[in-house]
């Protein structure tokens, strides 16, 4: 009966632990200066992100822009 007693104590302490732990790592991942710094970096790649993708837009139009204007013999 004693082993089955330890057995869940340890159980348990164990499971406290482990809820500690992880309890502690998201509660210093939720900081505000945390929060802050991880939206600053990542509204930085969206916009870098952005720019590439209206950069290449761009070069489409105009190529296409191009490629129509020989077609139909405009000059520019």
């Amino acid at each position: 009966m004693m082993i089955k007693r330890l057995f869940w104590f340890a159980l348990g302490a164990g499971a406290a632990i482990f809820v500690y732990l992880k309890l502690r790592s998201y509660l210093q991942r939720a900081t505000p200066s945390a929060v802050g710094t991880r939206v600053t970096s990542t509204a930085a790649g969206v916009g870098q992100r952005a720019q590439g993708f209206v950069g290449r837009i761009r070069t489409g139009m105009a190529e296409r822009e191009a490629e129509l204007r020989e077609e139909l013999d405009m000059p520019e």
